[in-house]
């Protein structure tokens, strides 16, 4: 069955179709005033950015839910969980910091920030799941202990999964460090030819699993942890991955958490199509754009956005000049077109398959 997706396009020729005037109609059309509890707690998932990267939500962005979640009587809060990886929200005490640096003062936003996992990651809850590669995942104590929610994602593309957009934001955002390592797994390889030596995967390594011999890389499989770090900051993109084999479980993976980050709670979702970088925004750089700018989207079905993300993104003509190798036409996959051997659209299908929701949407749109 088809799920509504309501749209907002970027432009605006007076003060009625402001940005700020069309995430609130967005926010009532999607009817997620359902979602809040009143005087109960009401989490806010949004990506604060790494330091250095600057393609993150606008924190203006995320103020306006968070006054729509106060005028319909909950309790907002803005909230994310720590990384795997060595970087500037490894621990709560240097995210929260990051944060307030990307704008998300109390000033700003009107909502104070808990780090859903605790100072180290350790705060998690165990949720049963059944599914076909965890009987249980486990989510982030404060994310788990709500039952309002609403997961504001920057839609982008990712080295391993192709996009990362709602389902994404679900799985690796709700998720400990712990929970992060269990969706990753895979172990990436050297393609020794292309290797340079210049040890920047060494430096970036939360588990200390590169060395150099010979002046190549090489990766200690029983130490890796597997958070493709090493992948994204290899400038001669000498290190790989299965992608045959390892990368389509990976990607159910990330499903089945998504799956489980979502189960017991009434969940809201915008994804922002603005600043559509070719990686995510765990990375310490921001990458120009794509694609052009594109507008908001909002539903209750995290699938169903996403489906209708991709589309949209893909309806687009390419940057030329961007990282966009290929694909640049309208209709063409871009995802595909920044990484070849991706199959972006996986996660909708198996999404689909395990019942987090629907692949088939009707966009509404509002301007």
């Amino acid at each position: 069955m088809s799920r509504d997706v309501f749209f907002a396009g970027l432009r605006a020729r007076d003060p009625c179709q402001s940005s700020i005037a069309k995430l609130h109609a967005l926010f009532e059309a999607a009817g997620f005033g359902d979602c809040i509890e009143k005087d109960a707690p009401t989490a806010i998932k949004i990506h604060f950015g790494e330091r250095g990267n600057d393609a993150y939500i606008n924190p203006v962005f995320a103020r306006q839910v968070v006054d729509k979640i106060r005028e319909h009587g909950g309790k907002p809060f803005l909230t994310d969980s720590n990384t795997l990886y060595l970087g500037s929200r490894s621990n709560s005490l240097d995210h929260i910091i990051t944060a307030l640096e990307h704008g998300f003062s109390y000033a700003t936003v009107a909502a104070p920030i808990l780090i859903a996992d605790g100072i180290t990651g350790k705060n998690f809850r165990e949720v049963k799941i059944a599914k076909r590669h965890f009987n249980r995942v486990l989510v982030s104590g404060d994310i788990a202990d709500v039952t309002s929610m609403f997961v504001l994602s920057h839609f982008k593309g990712h080295e391993p999964a192709g996009f990362g957009g709602a389902i994404k934001n679900l799985a690796m955002g709700c998720a400990p460090p712990a929970g992060k390592q269990e969706q990753h797994s895979a172990k990436p390889i050297v393609a020794e030819e292309r290797c340079i030596g210049c040890a920047k995967c060494l430096a970036t390594c939360p588990s200390s699993a590169i060395c150099l011999v010979d002046g190549k890389s090489v990766i200690d499989k029983e130490s890796c942890i597997g958070c493709f770090e090493c992948m994204s900051i290899c400038p001669e993109h000498a290190i790989d991955v299965d992608w045959e084999t390892e990368i389509p479980q990976f990607i159910e993976r990330l499903v089945e958490y998504a799956f489980g980050a979502s189960i017991g709670k009434k969940v809201g979702y915008f994804n922002f199509l603005t600043n559509i970088t070719p990686d995510c925004d765990c990375l310490p750089w921001s990458d120009a754009p794509i694609v052009p700018d594109i507008g908001f989207l909002a539903s209750r079905d995290p699938v169903a956005i996403d489906a209708a993300s991709f589309d949209l993104v893909n309806k687009q003509s390419g940057i030329r000049g961007s990282a966009l190798a290929a694909n640049l036409n309208e209709g063409e996959d871009k995802f595909q077109g920044l990484r070849k051997r991706t199959d972006a659209f996986r996660q909708i299908r198996y999404a689909e398959e395990i019942g987090l929701g629907s692949g088939s949407y009707r966009l509404v749109e509002l301007y």
